[in-house]
Formats: C-alpha cells, sequence, structure tokens
C-alpha cells in the first residue's frame, strides 16, 4: 500500500499569516525521505492554499510523483498543462466548504469531462476521478476510459466505530472490487488518519492512499519526518 502525502495545510498554515514558512516544497521533501511514495496537493480556484509558484517549485524537486487535484475547470486545465503533474485527480469544488465534500458526479457531467480529460491525457497525464463509492459513478468512469479513480473515505471516516461505520467500509471494499474488475487502479483517501486507515488499508483492491490533514496535524506536534514515517509503518 503506498502513501501519498496532501501537503495543502502546510501551504494554509503559511497563508494563515500571508508568510513565507512553512514551505510546502520543502515538506514535500521530507515526506519522501520518511517513505511516502507521492505527493499530493490540490489547487483551488481562490488559491486559497497552494498556488502555480508552488506547483513549479514542486515539479522541480518531487522524485516521486505529484498528483495534483483540481476542478475541472479551463482555468486550471491551463495550469496542469504547463505544470505537468504525473496525475491529475478531478474533484468537485464548492467555493464555501472548508475541504471536499463528497465526489464528482461523473454520470451527470460525462459530456464535458470527457474531452477534458482526453485533453489530460495528450499531454501524457494520468487521469483519475475522486467518487464516491456508487456504482453508477465507478461505471461512468470506466466508460469515459479513465484509468484511475480514488475513492471518497469520508463518510467513513467521519463515523465512529459501529455498524454505520461497518457500513460505510463495506460500500469503500464493495466499490475497490468493482473498480479493479472494470479494469481501473483503485486508490482512496478523504479525513484518514492514524486511528481509521486500518480497515481501509485491509482492502485489496487499493493500491494506494491519499493522507493529508492527519499527518500535517501529527506533524505540528512531532515533526513531519516522524508524522509520515509512522503512518508509512502503519500502512506497512
Amino acid at each position: 500500500m503506498r502513501l501519498s502525502v496532501n501537503i495543502d495545510h502546510f501551504a494554509t498554515l503559511r497563508q494563515a499569516r500571508r508568510a513565507a514558512e512553512p514551505e510546502p516544497a520543502l515538506a514535500a521533501l521530507l515526506a519522501e525521505q520518511a517513505g511516502a511514495a507521492g505527493i499530493t496537493t490540490h489547487i483551488r480556484s481562490d488559491r486559497r492554499h497552494i498556488n502555480e509558484r508552488d506547483l513549479r517549485v514542486l515539479r522541480e524537486v518531487v522524485k516521486t510523483k505529484i498528483t495534483l487535484e483540481m476542478a475541472a475547470t479551463a482555468d486550471l486545465k491551463k495550469v496542469a498543462l504547463e505544470i505537468k503533474p504525473d496525475t491529475v485527480c478531478l474533484v468537485p469544488e464548492k467555493p464555501e466548504e472548508l475541504t471536499t465534500t463528497g465526489g464528482l458526479d461523473v454520470v451527470a457531467g460525462r459530456r464535458r469531462l470527457a474531452p477534458y480529460a482526453a485533453a489530460l491525457t495528450r499531454a501524457g497525464i494520468r487521469v483519475s476521478i475522486f467518487v464516491d463509492p456508487a456504482p453508477r459513478q465507478i461505471e461512468a468512469c470506466a466508460a469515459l476510459g479513465i484509468p484511475q479513480i480514488e475513492i471518497h473515505t469520508g463518510i467513513y471516516a467521519d463515523l465512529k466505530p459501529g455498524k454505520e461505520r461497518n457500513r460505510a467500509l463495506a460500500d469503500v471494499a464493495k466499490a475497490a472490487a468493482q473498480g479493479a474488475k472494470l479494469g481501473l487502479e483503485v486508490t482512496a483517501g478523504h479525513g484518514l488518519d492514524y486511528h481509521n486507515v486500518g480497515p481501509i488499508m485491509a482492502i485489496p483492491e487499493l493500491t494506494e492512499l491519499s493522507i493529508g490533514f492527519s499527518i500535517v496535524a501529527r506533524a505540528a506536534i512531532v515533526g513531519i519526518t516522524q508524522a509520515v514515517g509512522e503512518m508509512v509503518a502503519l500502512l506497512k
């Protein structure tokens, strides 16, 4: 199970004071040295944390791979085509949200997403879509020829241990099995932390987990090297 560390909230901390630190690229390098197999970052339309300058620096220094989360807008497509991340993960975006609250509606947006994804693919960028663990959405991704999906684990992560969380976990497991059966690479993320990641990492079809906030929060106390190292150890 690979770990991709989302570094957005290092930039959030920087932007809280409009300062020069912490430097997201330094966080990325330290995460790689601690065992991360990739770096994930989300550029939003309002540039509330990560911006183009950050992406250019990351593209220069990251040695593993960069996954760029973004909405399927014309503005952000230009950014992706310039920066050339290894993977673009298309996500929904609401201006008022603190964080992404659900998966992209691929069923409703199929006509718009098909040429958008094709343009990224032609540029040599692998395309992934962030989806809820819903059969119709996963089928729609496969129909578009998308090679990879990231299953939204937020519903599971927000629940306390019990029957409801077990049902949410089962939904993620079924979605992962469905995606793999359709020939998709299946990853997962959102809301995962040191306490709830165990049952998710036991799903055999998952190849990678994207984890950000919990690692950044722990890094504020123990440092990023230890925080990433502890999560890598859990995934092993």
